[in-house]
Formats: structure tokens, C-alpha cells, sequence
């Protein structure tokens, strides 16, 4: 280590030592002795001019140097007097030795230094200045030592550690023995991941992709979207990896276009399936948390997080395969979504879902999927309508969807979901005898409003449609002639896709 107090070490030649204090000096030519030797005759005394150092006789013999406080050229005016005998320096005996302060004793009765060096046996006494100079050094003196200590420490720490040189710390514990609280993100990851699956779909002409699916039951169903499995639902090869890397073969047991949800099953599925809770998606606050396990341009097990932005956010996407286009009232978040997350879980803080990942906006592209990146755009299928799709999936291999019995238009900015003046391939846009037309609603009627939700277009309506059952009751306000009414409307159903 080093110290301010560097400069001051070195041979005892070359050490510098502190001024003499303003005290009558020796003699500069005063006769230096050797043992056995009579002192002789004393000269005139004279005051010598200031000096860098004044002659000492070290222990080896050679001349050292110390200093002496510089002097007047001419001696001050007082009495005259006559000088003392001639004698040595040592034998003079001035300065008086310096008193050695109390804490630099051995405890409270000691006679020595308690650190330094000890002193010469013989040298002759070194001048030193007094009051707080001897505190100084007291505490330059303190300073190295402890320096040296902190030293000596840190070295014998370095030799306890091996011989090598260098010196390593551990930590108490490794990450994968710190326990993570169920609450947190890394807490609820560890829980969901065995249950989520990274689903790979090959169709027949050589088409296919990657997507995301979870566990819904013990029975080896997984829940995905339809875009995810469309390409190989009719004939190709469907294989779902755990995040244990154990692959299984899977097939399709329904499919549902219009909600984009799928539900398959793998065909030897393993024993001690865990199946992810599922929440309640209507009742989602705008702010909570949330988390997104996928596998996001095919990096499996990525999880992302973010919050609900948003509710009730119609959307319309594809299927993937220039098919149907699927329409939700869906929840927004910020959590990363990317394509190959499409199927995966959207869980709230708790682990539960409530939701399934289906499509992302991207710049400089309609909604829906792209192979572009995330941009804080995420779109998930509300959980509670997707469950009520797997079911009659798994019950019946269709999908049934409400319905009100008429054709609105696709335009997004209308102010409405406008009645068609005509249906699909000609038919009357109002079917006779259904909900529509038993409420009263006519063509070019404008819906403006489903219950207590604003409907700004035909795919908002039809997403607000499809977060019912059939046979729900359900009011929609509309714009006839400039005239705003209501009407009741039961709703009806359709079974499958076609």
C-alpha cells in the first residue's frame, strides 16, 4: 500500500530529518570526538550562516547530515559575554531529550515505544520540534503502522486462500438454491413453464410454423390458436415440446376460425400433467400485471411481462393461411408478444390465466400477425371465452357462436356497425324469423351500441357478440333516420365454421 509519508524512508543517509527549534545551536566548527579523545581548545565562537544540515557521526563512521534551524548573520544586541567551555554536542546535551507522550507507552506504566523501530543504542539526540509537531508524527507514525497492519492482513488473508496469487469470493449460496416467493415473476415462471408447450405444425405441402399452447386438463388437452395449428389441421404432423425438452405427437380436435382457439390432444400424453389455473378475465383491471410465456420467433420458454393496457380492444386477425378472419373483444397489454408467442398463456401476478396470446400490432401493418417485432401492442383472447369455446370443442368438435341474424358491414370507420343492404352470396341481410328481425332492425339500420359498450364498427360488434352465449339477452341501441332507438335482442347460434 502506499502512504503520503512515502518520501520519508530510505538509508539513514539520506533521511531528512525535521528543524531544530529556535534554541542557542552548537558551535558549526565545535570539535567532534572520538572515544577516549580529551576535548581541545574552544574557538572564537561564531554564528554560521543557515544550513540544509548540521554533521553528525552515524554508528558506521560515514558523515550524515542533519539539519540545523537557520540563524542570524550577526548576533543579536545583548551584553557580551563569554562562552561556556568547550564540550561536544552529545556532551552538551542540547536540545534535552523530547518527553515520550503518554500513548506511546507500553500500557499505563510502560517504558518503551509501543511501534517504530527501537532507537539506536549510542546515536547522539535528534532535534525534533515541539507541541504539536510531536503530535504529527505521533500520527504519521499511527498511520504507516496501521497501513502496514491492513498490509499484512490482507496478505495473510491472500496466503489462507493457496499459494496462487490471486484471491477469489464466493457467494453464500447459488441462484438455484434461493427460493423464489410464489408471488413474484421468477416465483410464478418456475410454476407455469412445465406446463407450457412449444407446439411445431408441418403441413402436408411442406407449410408449417411455430407457435404456443398450454395444458388444459389432465387428459392431455392443450389450448392454442387456430392460426398456430391451420396449416397442418387437415393433413401434416403436429408435435408438442415441453419445456423439459420430452416431445410428444398431438392431433386436432377442434378448431374455431371465428374465435381463433383450438384445442388438441397429444396422443400418448405423460402421467402427472399439471394443468394451468384459469382465472377470470372479466374481471381484469386495466394496470395489472401480466405475463407472457412463449416462444417468440422460436425461442422456447421466453418469458416477457408488462400490464393490462387495455380492455375490450376490438380486433380482427387472421388465421394465418389467407382463411376466415377471427374477431375479439380482446385484452391489450405491453407485455413482449411476438409471432411464435400466438396460443401461449397470458397470466395475471398470481399464475392464473387470463388470457390466450393471438396477435400483435406492428408498424406499418394492419392487426394482426407479422413477422415483425413487438411494439408494445399485444392482443390476447379473453380466457373466459376461450374456455367456453374449448369446451364445446372437446365436447363436440365444432365451435357454436351467438348470433343476431344479420350482415353488417367490415368498414372500420363508419361510426357503427352498419346493416348490409344485402347478405353472403345474395341472401336477405336481415334473416327472417331470427333475433334481428324479431328486435325490429332493418337494413341500413346503424348498431351504435351493444349493452353499455360503444360500437364504432362491424368487427367491434361482432366481438362484443362473441364474448356471449347463445340464448343471452342483450340490448342494442341503434340510428334509423336520424333517430336513436333501442332494442332487445335474444341472442341466437350457429353452429361451425362454414
Amino acid at each position: 500500500m502506499s502512504t503520503e509519508n512515502e518520501d520519508n524512508e530510505g538509508t539513514a543517509a539520506g533521511a531528512v530529518q525535521p528543524p531544530v527549534p529556535s534554541a542557542p545551536p552548537v558551535p558549526a566548527d565545535a570539535p567532534r570526538e572520538t572515544p577516549g579523545s580529551t576535548p581541545g581548545p574552544a574557538p572564537a565562537p561564531e554564528y554560521p550562516q543557515p544550513q540544509d544540515a548540521q554533521s553528525s557521526a552515524p554508528a558506521d563512521g560515514t558523515t550524515a547530515t542533519t539539519p540545523m534551524a537557520p540563524v542570524p548573520a550577526t548576533p543579536p544586541p545583548h551584553t557580551p559575554h563569554t562562552p561556556p567551555a568547550p564540550q561536544s554536542a552529545a556532551e552538551a546535551n542540547w536540545p534535552p531529550p523530547p518527553a515520550v507522550p503518554a500513548y506511546a507507552q507500553h500500557g499505563a506504566g510502560g517504558s518503551g515505544p509501543v511501534w517504530g523501530a527501537p532507537p539506536p543504542p549510542s546515536s547522539p539526540e535528534q532535534p525534533r520540534r515541539r507541541g504539536a509537531g510531536g503530535l504529527v508524527a505521533a500520527v504519521a507514525v499511527a498511520a504507516l503502522v496501521a497501513g502496514g497492519l491492513g498490509g499484512a492482513l490482507g496478505f495473510w488473508a491472500a496466503d489462507r486462500n493457496g499459494s496462487s496469487g490471486s484471491t477469489t469470493v464466493a457467494a453464500s449460496s447459488t441462484p438455484q438454491d434461493l427460493k423464489r416467493d410464489p408471488g413474484t415473476v421468477a416465483g410464478v415462471a418456475a410454476k407455469a413453464l412445465p406446463s407450457v408447450v412449444t407446439i411445431d405444425a408441418q403441413g402436408g405441402d411442406g407449410e408449417g410454423g411455430t407457435g404456443t399452447g398450454f395444458v388444459y386438463d389432465k387428459e392431455g388437452h392443450i389450448l392454442t390458436n387456430n392460426h398456430v395449428v391451420a396449416s397442418a389441421a387437415d393433413s401434416g404432423q403436429l408435435t408438442a415440446t415441453f419445456s423439459n425438452g420430452r416431445k410428444y405427437d398431438a392431433e386436432v380436435v377442434g378448431r374455431a376460425q371465428g374465435y381463433d382457439v383450438a384445442v388438441l390432444k397429444l396422443k400418448n400424453p405423460p402421467a402427472g400433467l399439471a394443468p394451468l389455473s384459469l382465472g377470470d378475465s372479466d374481471k381484469v383491471a386495466v394496470g395489472d400485471s401480466t405475463i407472457a410465456i412463449g416462444a417468440p420467433f422460436g425461442l422456447s420458454n421466453t418469458v416477457t411481462t408488462g400490464i393490462i393496457s387495455a380492455k375490450n380492444r376490438p380486433v380482427a386477425s387472421g388465421d394465418g393461411s389467407g382463411g376466415s378472419n377471427s374477431y375479439m373483444s380482446a385484452l391489450q397489454t405491453d407485455a413482449s408478444i411476438n409471432p411464435g408467442n400466438s396460443g401461449g398463456p397470458l397470466l395475471d401476478a398470481r399464475g392464473a390465466v387470463i388470457g390466450i396470446n393471438s396477435a400483435i400490432q406492428s408498424t406499418g401493418s394492419s392487426i394482426g400477425q407479422a413477422q415483425s417485432g413487438s411494439i408494445g401492442l399485444g392482443f390476447a383472447i379473453p380466457v373466459n371465452q376461450a374456455t367456453n369455446v374449448a369446451q364445446q370443442l372437446i365436447k363436440t368438435g365444432q365451435p357454436v357462436y351467438p348470433v343476431i341474424g344479420a350482415t353488417v358491414t367490415m368498414n372500420e370507420k363508419t361510426g357503427g356497425a352498419v346493416i348490409s343492404d344485402r347478405g353472403a352470396g345474395g341472401t336477405e341481410a336481415v334473416s327472417k324469423g331470427g333475433p334481428a328481425d324479431r328486435a325490429g332492425l332493418r337494413a341500413g339500420d346503424v348498431i351504435t351500441k351493444f349493452n353499455d359498450t360503444v360500437v364504432d364498427s362491424g368487427p367491434t360488434l361482432i366481438g362484443e357478440i362473441w364474448t356471449h352465449q347463445p340464448g343471452d339477452r342483450v340490448t342494442l341501441t341503434y340510428t334509423r333516420d336520424g333517430k336513436s332507438s333501442t332494442a332487445e335482442v335474444v341472442l341466437g347460434e350457429r353452429k361451425g365454421d362454414s
